[in-house]
C-alpha cells in the first residue's frame, strides 16, 4: 500500500468548485501546521542554547500531538464540534466507506453553531431542536446530545439578548422539559446516557430558561423616525397578508388599534386557511357564527390540530439525490452531476430526521 499519511484512512482534502476549476479548501490544518511550526522552532532555541538533553525528538513529537489534541478538543468545547458546510450521507458500508452516518452524527459536523446567527436559518434550526426533543432526543449519542445542549444555551441566550422569537423558543422548551420529565420519572426503562444527576441538572437549567423567558421585558425602541403606525393602510394590510403563522398575525394585531381592526379581517383569515388546509378538512371542522358566517380564524387554529401547516424558512439544508450529500443552499458543495440543479431538493426538519432512519 502507497504511503498517504500519518492515518491513511483520513478522508482527505476538501475541494470547491470555481471558474478556474478545482481548488483546495482551506482548514485549520494549516493553522495547526504553523503552531507546530512555531513550537518545534521554539524547542530548538531551547535545545541548542542550554542542554541539549532536556527534549528529545520523541518528547518533542509527543508534546506536538498532545497539542493537537488540545486545539481540537479546544475547538469542540467552543465552536459546537465541527463547522462543516455539507456532509456525506451513507447508509450502509461499502468498500471505501465503513459504518454509516446517524443523526447524532450529522447534527454534530454540520454548522448548526453558525447557522442559529443567520436569521434566514434561525427558524429551522429551531424546528429540527424540537423534533429531536420530542421523539429523538435518546437516540443521540452522548458528544451529540452535549452539542444539542451547547447549541440550545446559545439559541436562549441570542433570544435574550435580541428578544426576538421568544415564542417558538418557549415552545422549544416546553416540549423538551416535557420529554426530560418522561425520561427521568422512567429512569431504567429508557436508555440515558450519563449519569441521572447530569439530566436532572439539565432539567433544572431548562426551568430556569424558562422562568428567564417569562420574565423577559421588551425594551422599548426610541425612535424619531418612521415608524409602523406611519405606513398606510394598504400597505399596513400587505404585510399581515404575507404572514404565514396565525400567531404572527395575533401578536402584531397588539401592537395598535389600527393593526388590531386589520388582523381581524375575515378574508386574511380564510386565505390563512386555503393556503395551509384543503377543502376536504373545511368541511369536517366548519365553524359558523350565530348569523350562519364561517368563523375562518376560530376554524384556523382548530384545524391546526388536526393537520400539520405548511412551513416557510428562509434557508434550509439541501439534498443531492446524485451525491448524497446534506448542504446548505447558499454554501453548496462539489457535484458532479452535470445539471446539479436539478438533482438538489430542499430538507425540511422532518425530512431531516428521516434521512436517517433505518
Amino acid at each position: 500500500m502507497p504511503f498517504l499519511g500519518q492515518d491513511w484512512r483520513s478522508p482527505g482534502w476538501s475541494w470547491i468548485k470555481t471558474e478556474d476549476g478545482w481548488k483546495r479548501c482551506e482548514s485549520c490544518s494549516q493553522e495547526l501546521e504553523r503552531e507546530n511550526n512555531q513550537c518545534n522552532i521554539n524547542h530548538g532555541i531551547i535545545v541548542n542554547s542550554e542542554d541539549e538533553d532536556i527534549f528529545n525528538p520523541g518528547e518533542c513529537e509527543f508534546a506536538a500531538k498532545k497539542r493537537k489534541k488540545d486545539h481540537f478538543r479546544k475547538s469542540t468545547n467552543t465552536q459546537g464540534f465541527y463547522r462543516e458546510k455539507w456532509i456525506y450521507v451513507h447508509k450502509e458500508s461499502t468498500r471505501e466507506r465503513h459504518g454509516y452516518c446517524t443523526l447524532g452524527e450529522a447534527f454534530n459536523r454540520l454548522d448548526f453553531s453558525s447557522a442559529i446567527q443567520d436569521i434566514r436559518r434561525f427558524n429551522y434550526v429551531v424546528k429540527l431542536l424540537q423534533l429531536i426533543a420530542k421523539s429523538q432526543l435518546t437516540s443521540l449519542s452522548g458528544a451529540a446530545q452535549k452539542n444539542y445542549f451547547n447549541i440550545l444555551d446559545k439559541i436562549v441566550q441570542k433570544v435574550l439578548d435580541d428578544q426576538q422569537n421568544p415564542r417558538l423558543i418557549k415552545d422549544l422548551l416546553q416540549d423538551l422539559s416535557s420529554t426530560l420529565c418522561i425520561l427521568i420519572r422512567g429512569v431504567g426503562k429508557s436508555v440515558l446516557i450519563g449519569n441521572i444527576n447530569i439530566w436532572i441538572c439539565r432539567l433544572e437549567t431548562i426551568l430556569n430558561w424558562q422562568q428567564q423567558l417569562q420574565n423577559l421585558q421588551m425594551n422599548k425602541q426610541v425612535n424619531n423616525g418612521l415608524t409602523l403606525s406611519d405606513l398606510p393602510l394598504h400597505m399596513l394590510n400587505n404585510i399581515l397578508y404575507r404572514f404565514s403563522d396565525g400567531w404572527d398575525i395575533i401578536t402584531l394585531g397588539q401592537v395598535t388599534p389600527t393593526l388590531y381592526m386589520l388582523s381581524e379581517d375575515r378574508q386574511l383569515w380564510k386565505k390563512l386557511c386555503q393556503y395551509h388546509f384543503a377543502e376536504k378538512q373545511f368541511c369536517r371542522h366548519l365553524i359558523l357564527s350565530e348569523k350562519g358566517h364561517i368563523e375562518w380564524k376560530l376554524m384556523y387554529f382548530a384545524l391546526q390540530k388536526c393537520y400539520p401547516i405548511k412551513e416557510q424558512y428562509g434557508d434550509t439544508l439541501h439534498f443531492c439525490r446524485h451525491c448524497s450529500i446534506l448542504f446548505w443552499k447558499d454554501s453548496g458543495h462539489p457535484c458532479t452531476a452535470n445539471n446539479p440543479d436539478s438533482c438538489f431538493m430542499p430538507v425540511s426538519p422532518q425530512h431531516f430526521i428521516d434521512l436517517f432512519k433505518f
